[in-house]
């Protein structure tokens, strides 16, 4: 048996918890998830000494999603903290400047979110050391020595490699590192970094966390108290915060995460299976399938395994027909929504990947429905 939740209630269960995280006690008359709270100030007479003070500090509306987040990234565990942040790349940037110092080393993945190179420019105009290495194969291990911090992303965005959390936080540690992983792809449910060893687990709240397509959020979940007072500093220091209607919205959507996840996870192993078996070699990527190189430390470290399946046409001009062809997905860039999204990810130019390479997002439609459309949008477009 569990530990009752906040209102009484086991909370094994992801569906269960997902859809009461962060819950105040219920009051008579009052709604279940109280409303946003606009407010840039507080009443307050005489010292400050309450929990809400100033706008750019708190806000009863982050306070309770705040609380959900955590219970969804460490389940039953106390001094946990959470802070949400206006945007994902606002919570890196602020574990990443809050901790470095110029002089110290930090370790990137060199095949991570396509705003990487833009934060390692940054963080080397401040005399910070950085060195990367591929997610794949562990090899962040091999350029860790003397690092104040390792940022781990996996499964990595957008080739879909994974490494093993719990060996390079342990390795991280005994060489007097912290360890931030970023678990926007995965999702509290599909891995929790924090039980993997990691100090930090960020993310981006705009993609499937809250799957709609309609906010930018970011959040930091650590155990840490002085790391993460360092987190809540930076975040008053540059401003990034929610605004509460953001915030809001995130917390209603938790409540069909588990839903959501459940069903896009399914679909997205659907979709890979089928690009599997296509007479053309496409070069899927989906850590759920049991080839993929990356299944048998995704299998031991994850519980679900995301919603995106990337594969590579044979042509940039191929790969745009495709996209063209589609009838149920749209071209677009993000992940994680319930309405299905791929794109040609070589159009940015930030990801070292071919022309061709397709990163598709898949949505919570009928299984049969997007096969068929992926399917036909393959034929068509091959003539």
């Amino acid at each position: 048996m569990s530990d009752p939740g906040p209102q009484g209630l086991p909370s094994d269960g992801d569906g269960t918890r997902a859809v009461r995280a962060g819950l105040p006690e219920p009051v008579k008359y009052e709604p279940t998830l109280p409303g946003p709270v606009f407010a840039a100030h507080f009443h307050l007479p005489g010292e400050p000494t309450g929990p809400y003070t100033y706008g750019r500090d708190e806000n009863p509306t982050w306070t309770l999603l705040e609380r959900a987040v955590g219970e969804l990234e460490a389940p039953g565990e106390d001094g946990v903290e959470t802070l949400v942040f206006a945007s994902g790349m606002a919570a890196i940037s602020s574990v990443l400047f809050s901790r470095l110092r110029s002089g110290d080393a930090v370790v990137l993945p060199g095949d991570g979110y396509q705003a990487l190179p833009l934060v390692r420019a940054q963080l080397e105009a401040y005399g910070i050391e950085v060195r990367t290495a591929p997610t794949g194969g562990d090899a962040q291990l091999g350029v860790l020595d003397g690092a104040k911090l390792l940022w781990i992303e996996t499964p990595s965005n957008p080739g879909l490699d994974v490494c093993d959390i719990r060996r390079l936080a342990s390795e991280a540690h005994a060489r007097g590192a912290l360890v931030a992983v970023d678990n926007t792809l995965a999702t509290p449910l599909g891995q929790r970094p924090l039980e993997l060893g990691a100090d930090f687990s960020v993310a981006s709240g705009t993609k499937q966390l809250t799957g709609h397509g309609d906010l930018l959020l970011g959040y930091v979940t650590g155990r840490d108290v002085e790391a993460m007072s360092a987190v809540r500093r930076w975040r008053k220091i540059v401003g990034a915060i929610p605004g509460p209607m953001e915030a809001w919205l995130a917390h209603r959507s938790l409540a069909t995460l588990h839903l959501r996840v459940e069903r896009q996870s399914a679909n997205a192993l659907a979709v890979a299976e089928a690009l599997r078996d296509w007479p053309e070699e496409l070069g899927v990527r989906y850590p759920g399938l049991p080839a993929d190189p990356s299944y048998a430390i995704a299998s031991r470290q994850m519980r679900r395994f995301g919603c995106v399946v990337s594969f590579t046409l044979p042509t940039r001009a191929r790969a745009e027909r495709f996209l063209d062809t589609l009838r149920l997905v749209d071209d677009a860039t993000s992940f994680g929504g319930v309405r299905s999204t791929a794109e040609r990810r070589g159009r940015w130019g930030g990801d070292a990947v071919p022309e061709g390479f397709i990163r598709m997002s898949v949505g919570a439609e009928d299984p049969e429905d997007l096969v068929a459309d992926v399917l036909r949008a393959l034929d068509e477009s091959a003539g």
